[in-house]
């Protein structure tokens, strides 16, 4: 059973469960908690496990104007700042990707470790593989209508409000995130960059995420697309947790993380 909290920029509803340190599961975008189903048992045995429902998703309501990823990431501080009460873990899919590294960039102290799972920091014309997907997608068209039906019967809005939600979630990924590497460099926590190996984002995208973080680890999940979570599931539980529970990274032959001057 979930509740709500009364964050500043939007009533949020949430559902917890588990113990230990506290960790942040960010759905991706058009999802609802329903999408973890596959990650919280394993993550809830070892973590206190937090799903917050954004803006406009799930049992969270919608808000005037725009849909962007900084309004989500605010909120999302807001929440690790009065439901956590301090830093947490963040593991982001998608559209909860880039909120965990926007998050990650501009609040380090609310921030240990971050994974992002098919996460983009260009706008989807920039990134997708496929960009020209965005032209044929509409609120009532094939393509949403998984989407449509785990948002219907939860929101606040009513099943009517669907349209509005889809086209703003639609302007998003046609115009939004603009970040660059410079601005991903400033993220200090040690990040897993996660990607299917058949992803919606190009491989070579997902590369640049990974080479302008810092402190970063690439995994490409393999016989999986952008749904991976749910796809092979026990494969990115493992990778999930292994990154999370390690202090460093140490290798016999390290290129990347060799120290200067070291032979």
């Amino acid at each position: 059973m979930g509740e709500y909290a009364d964050l500043p920029g939007v009533k949020t509803w949430y559902e917890s469960e588990g113990a230990g340190d506290p960790l942040l599961l960010l759905h991706g975008g058009f999802c609802t908690n329903e999408t973890w189903g596959a990650q919280r048992a394993d993550l809830a045995a070892a973590y206190r496990v937090h799903l917050p429902e954004r803006r406009a998703h799930g049992h969270t309501a919608d808000v005037a104007g725009p849909l962007t990823y900084r309004a989500m990431a605010d909120d999302t501080v807001a929440f690790l700042e009065m439901v956590v009460a301090g830093p947490a873990h963040l593991v982001g899919w998608s559209d909860g990707g880039i909120v965990a590294l926007l998050v990650a960039m501009d609040r380090p102290d609310l921030v240990r470790r971050v994974v992002v799972i098919g996460a983009n920091f260009r706008p989807g014309s920039e990134c997708f593989v496929e960009p020209e997907m965005l032209d044929a997608m509409t609120p009532d068209g094939p393509d949403l209508a998984f989407f449509r039906e785990m948002y219907e019967p939860v929101t606040p809005d009513g099943a009517g409000h669907w349209p509005v939600v889809a086209a703003k979630v639609i302007g998003m990924w046609r115009t939004l995130p603009t970040l660059t590497t410079d601005d991903l460099g400033r993220i200090e926590a040690s990040t897993l960059v996660m990607v299917g190996d058949d992803d919606m984002m190009t491989l070579e995208h997902t590369t640049a995420l990974y080479r302008a973080i810092p402190n970063a680890e690439l995994a490409v999940v393999p016989g999986a697309s952008h749904l991976a979570p749910l796809e092979k599931p026990a494969l990115v539980n493992r990778l999930i947790l292994d990154h999370l529970a390690q202090e460093t990274v140490e290798t016999m032959m390290p290129i990347r993380r060799s120290v200067p001057g070291a032979t």
